[in-house]
């Protein structure tokens, strides 16, 4: 019950925009063959930025270290710097730790999406 509160509030208060931001992204990259990977990706932070109570993140970097290098170095770790600083700001409240861990838990696939599990 309370990963349904979580996620209706996470939803309402920013959740829906990110999520339709990356899947718009997601669909640019898709739209070159050579992008379509980290199309996939971009889809998969969107989902996560949709519902991300309940869901547990695995990342895997020795799947595709390659991928993942180009993808840190261009792209996540901006991402990743900026939701761990917003995760520290929501945990100044108690009322938003919980808000503030699935910040960090973004910033984990931030990082290193390619063959990471989002389950």
């Amino acid at each position: 019950m309370l990963k349904l509160i979580g996620n209706i509030i996470w939803f309402l208060f920013g959740g829906v925009i990110y999520a339709i931001a990356w899947s718009i992204l997601g669909l640019l990259w898709c739209i070159t063959i050579i992008g379509i990977p980290f199309g996939k990706q971009c889809f998969k932070l969107a989902e996560l930025y949709l519902w991300p109570f309940g869901k547990n993140v695995t990342p895997k970097f020795e799947k595709h270290p390659i991928a993942n290098l180009i993808w840190a170095l261009f792209f996540g770790w901006e991402m990743a710097v900026a939701n761990v600083i917003w995760g520290f700001v929501l945990c100044i409240t108690i009322i938003g730790i919980p808000f503030g861990k699935q910040m960090f838990k973004l910033a984990t696939l931030s990082l290193f999406p390619f063959g990471a599990n989002v389950r």
